[in-house]
């Protein structure tokens, strides 16, 4: 007996805990799937500005950067990118002026003015709109939206820059609408009611209270859109042309990067020849072009994310 008449207490054994081996299975099948994942990145980079580089060697990298003819396949060859690069950023231009308003638009309509039953319907059947094959959406705007453009009194060619744009500008409503109604359907209530306290209208609590506090996430949908209207190749493949030429008139048929690459690849162009290494080259670009507008999203949705408690 211990003092103060308490029994004194045998030590407790102190063991190492059992081993859980389902623990390390599921660990070590997760760090193999990140490990895939780098690995498929690191290939695709291996596989593209290896033969990139080849291409480098025989065309200077300012000859192709500042060049305003695109004639690869003529002789006497040229490889100035740029036409390539207005056509692909004229695309882009006319699809991010449909995507970006009419998709915001729906964001507010689905958070903050349509009753749950409304938005449990309207969400997926916006969103099955994403799901349509891109060659779909290119016969599309080939068969419906340029007829469409020349009966409004506009002097399109068959193949040209503003039915490339409006279709894929179609195709990525969804994608702006619905990242943008998730950022702001993670608004807390609290600033909606102090907005209304305060006499603030519906209108204004959506847009002065509601879409500055998910800005982040609205300029992430953004530059998602972005990227796949840069990145699209079907659609511009069958509607815009592939005429290379420096030429912002959405009316008049252009050629961009991606449809260039799709194009050259399907065709008689020997393996290995200096033709061949332009699909690298301009692949390269393109890779480039979208991992710097990545890291400029991600820098502008850390500066400008709203952290709620």
């Amino acid at each position: 007996m211990a003092a103060d008449g308490v029994a004194a207490r045998a030590p407790v054994a102190l063991r190492a805990p059992r081993r859980r081996w389902g623990e390390d299975v599921v660990r070590g099948a997760l760090a193999a799937c990140a490990l895939v994942s780098v690995a498929t990145t690191v290939g695709i980079v291996a596989a593209l500005f290896v033969p990139a580089a080849d291409f480098f060697r025989d065309v200077g990298v300012v000859e192709f950067l500042t060049g305003t003819t695109w004639a690869p396949l003529f002789e006497p060859a040229s490889f100035g990118v740029v036409p390539l690069l207005v056509g692909t950023l004229s695309v882009t231009l006319w699809a991010c002026l449909v995507a970006m308003p009419f998709g915001l638009g729906a964001a507010i309509y689905l958070s903050e003015y349509a009753r749950p039953r409304a938005r449990r319907i309207l969400k997926p059947a916006l969103e099955v709109l994403a799901g349509v094959p891109t060659v779909v959406l290119g016969y599309f705007g080939l068969t419906f939206v340029t007829p469409l453009l020349r009966d409004l009194g506009l002097d399109a060619e068959i193949f040209n820059a503003l039915a490339a744009g409006l279709v894929i500008g179609i195709m990525l409503i969804p994608t702006v609408a619905s990242l943008s109604e998730d950022a702001m359907a993670a608004v807390p209530s609290s600033l909606r009611a102090g907005a209304f306290g305060l006499g603030a209208s519906k209108l204004q609590v959506s847009t002065r209270v509601v879409v500055p506090a998910a800005i982040s996430g609205i300029v992430a949908s953004y530059v998602l859109a972005i990227s796949r209207a840069v990145g699209e190749t079907m659609i511009v493949l069958l509607v815009a042309g592939q005429q290379p030429r420096i030429d912002w008139n959405p009316l008049h048929a252009i050629e961009t990067m991606t449809a260039f690459v799709a194009a050259t690849g399907a065709g008689d162009v020997p393996t290995g020849s200096l033709e061949y290494k332009t699909i690298f080259a301009v692949g390269a670009t393109l890779f480039v072009l979208t991992l710097a507008m990545n890291v400029l999203s991600i820098r502008l949705v850390r500066r400008y994310r709203e952290v709620y408690e």
